[in-house]
């Protein structure tokens, strides 16, 4: 980002370098000034100043006409440099407001007219316009004159400002270790002279670069801290928003990043905003758009960003705007010869102007030269490909997908899946420089295609383990990462604390009828600033390439059966693994399934709550003939090779939130359900290995608020184990608080926690269980050090996850198998909880015998509700509760 590249030349009562310094100030100052009928020179200056900062500020218009004035004034001053000095600025200010040639001839003007050190800062004015214009060659050569000559007179600030402007030149043009010493050598200088604005500019700088060398958790953080600074100043600058757009989609968060595209974009049109920001904020949106898979509205707005460019003279922009307008058409299709012809000359362009993006813009020529069969693709993908190790880790990844690209069309196996595995292993780097779960989880998107090509290519040589294998390569691999605690920031904790007050509030104001928009905003802010927080962890671990131990797998199970479910290309198809084999059978289509599914969580939510007309034994019989249904889209043919042994289900991402015990092949099995098989064996030999005396932990019982049941369940359940001698520690009726249930939880054997859960599709990293002070998220359960190694959620959704990234999880259970805990029992449905209260007691039960906790879900629910295991139409809305639970990791 860039402050407009000037604040001019004569100091008159320091009105001039105030304007980018306290801008707000400095407008108050220079109206004053006009106020006293000052002479043609000091008024020159005032309305100089105020045309800065309306042009900052976004005012094109307002800002042109108060240097107009200022220039009228500058001439019946008599000083030439007066003059030279405010034709510079209104140059500046005529481009920002798409005015282009005017603003050059203003520039040109301004340069012809001056000497010394004048010239120095008209030529830096015209070198960053010429930035703006994508004139990088133009640039430099004003750029390292500006510099040489303001340093040359001692000239600091304006040096600072020079070699800004040279940096960002640079980073356009991929020259990043010239770039990070002028921005350095800048940052010194700001600091020296007092600019508050432009220091701000100067955070914004480091986190450019830090974006541009993969350092995405310093860029956030310095993007934040700008925002704050510019917040405080007065100043809205919506050319931060195009930075953190980038960071975002870097982050694999493509809704968030367009989110905030589209939020500049309104700011600025109420802000009267100029055109030529209008345009950048438009190309940026159409980048977010496609990211988030829009590629009709990303088509609109890179064609009209593509057209403000043209008009505007900035070749450059408009070249990158044809890129995304290019890729928006292949996603949306179909794709045609003209479309490889735009591409071909969109590549040419983007050479000529040296752009970084040159390898995708190449790479997406391949790609729509391979869609149409032409031999000239090998050519466009092998110069994509080139850039496949040197560079970020973003970019190589891009090398590495066409070198896969281009190896499948040749039909080499050996390069094809050699270059995917590279690529994957290049975006484990990049993961491991993140803290966040959600950034580890989001970021997989950007190996998403070399993932796919992997298993189709498997797919395609028919071996069902060389398809485990891949399929095993991207699926719930942050799950397999340890996770990065978040550090004992005092500040998180107290917004954490502020969030649960805010959220206990909330239905007491709506009971008592009072206002509660204060409240939900405040909601809002503090959920975003604990959000930010967390993003900005950084990574402490070099993320090794996931997959999974097949034989040790095969070993692992004996005569159980591990069932997982590959996507490829939107079909399903069952790996059957058990009895030293891997065996593969199709099933029905995941759009299918995943309609079903939401079916079924629908009709087992009105049973349970009774929300529906039709009588529940009706509806319970519906229900298993949906089941059925589910059957034959899940399993296919591969339900007559379970064995009878216990049946481990490995779901893809989107079928998470199956009801599996509705299904009828699996209904009397002992049955659970994990992320991976890798998690599942990780956690099967871990819990073997912690297996021991009761010692080893205790049982911990926690009650909400709220509940129906009035925590009946954990009262009962306290009096058991009393009686068997473990001392539970209770905590409820006031005492279950979020920092003594997660004290207690630390470290437990045992944790049971009867209380409403929330699960938060929009967020799912506050996805919470509600304690007496309020709601207990994700974040606050990573701060576990020694999470239960077996835990109860006796909660609404808390076995739901959301699909992120590839093939990832977010949300409480998994939150909870990533810290390390074995086994899980948990809801995929808002339950009833006076209902779920005999299969709770029926399951400690089994779990105090000493039954796994798979086993223990099984029998607890024929105990419990004999209409869960026979189907028959006794007590719907207990067996709608009994069906609703799943067993979650190893037991």
């Amino acid at each position: 980002m860039r402050r407009g590249p000037d604040t001019a030349g004569e100091d008159e009562d320091d009105l001039l370098p105030l304007a980018l310094s306290r801008p707000r100030e400095a407008l108050v100052r220079a109206r004053r000034v006009l106020a006293g009928s000052p002479e043609p020179f000091a008024a020159s200056v005032a309305h100089q100043a105020a045309g800065i900062v309306l042009r900052e500020f976004g005012d094109s218009g307002e800002a042109v006409a108060e240097l107009r004035a200022a220039l009228r004034l500058a001439r019946r001053s008599g000083s030439a440099e007066r003059e030279a000095d405010v034709l510079a600025t209104l140059g500046v200010a005529l481009v920002f407001a798409g005015r282009t040639t005017a603003g050059r001839k203003s520039l040109d003007a301004a340069a012809a007219r001056s000497t010394g050190r004048l010239h120095g800062r008209i030529l830096l004015r015209r070198g960053g316009v010429l930035l703006i214009l994508g004139r990088h060659g133009e640039a430099l050569a004003d750029l390292n004159g500006a510099i040489a000559t303001l340093r040359q007179a001692g000239d600091l600030m304006w040096e600072a400002r020079g070699l800004t402007e040279r940096a960002s030149c640079h980073l356009a043009l991929g020259r990043v270790r010239r770039a990070a010493d002028d921005y350095r050598r800048a940052e010194e200088l700001f600091a020296r002279t007092g600019q508050e604005l432009e220091s701000v500019d100067a955070t914004v700088h480091r986190g450019v670069l830090a974006l541009r060398i993969g350092a995405l958790p310093t860029a956030l953080t310095c993007f934040d801290a700008a925002a704050d600074r510019f917040g405080k100043l007065g100043a809205d600058d919506v050319s931060l928003s195009v930075e953190r757009c980038a960071a975002l989609l870097a982050a694999g968060l493509s809704r968030d990043a367009l989110a905030e595209a589209e939020s500049a974009l309104v700011r600025l049109e109420r802000m009267g905003g100029r055109p030529a920001k209008r345009a950048e904020l438009l190309l940026t949106a159409a980048d977010c758009a496609l990211a988030a898979g829009r590629p009709g509205p990303a088509l609109e707005s890179a064609a009209e960003a593509a057209r403000l460019f043209g008009r505007q003279q900035r070749r450059w922009w408009r070249a990158h705007a044809r890129l995304v307008r290019i890729r928006a058409r292949f996603s949306a299709g179909p794709v045609t010869g003209a479309l490889l012809g735009d591409a071909e000359r969109c590549v040419a362009e983007l050479a000529a102007l040296g752009s970084p993006d040159l390898p995708l813009g190449r790479l997406v020529a391949g790609r729509i030269a391979l869609a149409l069969g032409r031999a000239d693709a090998e050519g466009h993908l092998a110069a994509a490909a080139r850039g496949r190790r040197h560079g970020p880790a973003l970019t190589r990844s891009v090398g590495w997908l066409a070198e896969a690209l281009r190896a499948e069309a040749a039909g080499d196996s050996r390069r094809l899946m050699h270059a995917c595995r590279s690529g994957l292993a290049v975006i484990d780097d990049h993961r491991g420089t993140l803290g966040s779960s959600e950034l580890r989880a989001q970021t997989t998107a950007h190996g998403a295609e070399l993932a796919s090509l992997g298993l189709r290519h498997a797919l395609r040589l028919g071996r069902p383990r060389m398809l485990l294998a891949w399929s095993e390569r991207w699926r719930a691999s942050t799950l397999a990462v340890p996770p990065v605690r978040p550090p004992d920031d005092e500040r998180l904790q107290a917004e954490l604390a502020a969030l649960r007050a805010i959220t206990g509030r909330l239905p007491r104001a709506q009971a008592q009828g009072r206002p509660t928009a204060p409240l939900r905003a405040e909601q809002v802010r503090l959920e975003r600033a604990v959000r930010a927080r967390a993003l900005r962890v950084q990574g402490s671990d070099r993320i090794a390439p996931a997959g999974c131990d097949i034989p040790g797998l095969l070993d692992e199970l004996g005569d159980d059966r591990l069932v997982e479910l590959v996507d490829v290309d939107g079909e399903l198809h069952v790996l059957v693994c058990g009895s030293g084999r891997v065996r593969r059978f199709p099933a029905g289509r995941t759009e299918d399934a995943a309609r079903q599914v939401d079916i079924a969580r629908f009709g087992l939510t009105r049973l349970a709550h009774g929300r529906s007309a039709v009588p529940p034994e009706v509806l319970l019989e519906r229900l298993h003939i949906l089941g059925g249904r589910l059957d034959a889209l899940l399993l296919g043919d591969a339900g007559g090779h379970l064995g009878d042994g216990a049946t481990i289900v490995v779901p893809p991402g989107r079928l998470h939130a199956v009801p599996w015990p509705l299904v009828p092949l699996l209904r009397d099995r002992v049955l659970s359900v994990a992320p991976s098989a890798a998690s599942w064996l990780r956690a099967r030999r871990a819990a073997r290995a912690t297996a021991g005396p009761r010692a080893e932990g205790g049982v911990v019982l926690v009650r909400g608020p709220g509940l129906e049941s009035g925590g009946t369940e954990v009262e009962r359940l306290a009096g058991r184990y009393a009686a068997d001698g473990a001392g539970p520690t209770v905590l409820g009726w006031g005492t279950a608080a979020a920092a003594r249930v997660l004290a207690a939880m630390d470290g437990a054997r045992l944790a049971h926690v009867a209380a409403h859960g929330t699960f938060r599709a929009d967020s799912p990293m506050f996805s919470s269980l509600r304690m007496d002070d309020g709601p207990l998220t994700v974040y606050d359960l990573e701060r576990l050090r020694r999470p239960p190694r077996q835990i109860v959620l006796s909660s609404c959704d808390s076995g739901r996850t959301a699909p992120a990234g590839a093939d990832e999880l977010l949300g409480l259970a998994a939150s909870l198998i990533q810290l390390g805990t074995a086994g899980i029992v948990a809801s995929v449905v808002p339950v009833n909880d006076v209902a779920a209260v005999p299969l709770m007691l029926a399951l400690h039960q089994e779990l105090r015998r000493g039954a796994a906790l798979p086993t223990a879900l099984r029998d607890a629910r024929r105990a419990a509700s004999p209409a869960a295991s026979a189907g028959s139409a006794v007590e719907p809305v207990e067996a709608a509760t009994c069906l609703s639970f799943i067993s979650l990791g190893a037991g």
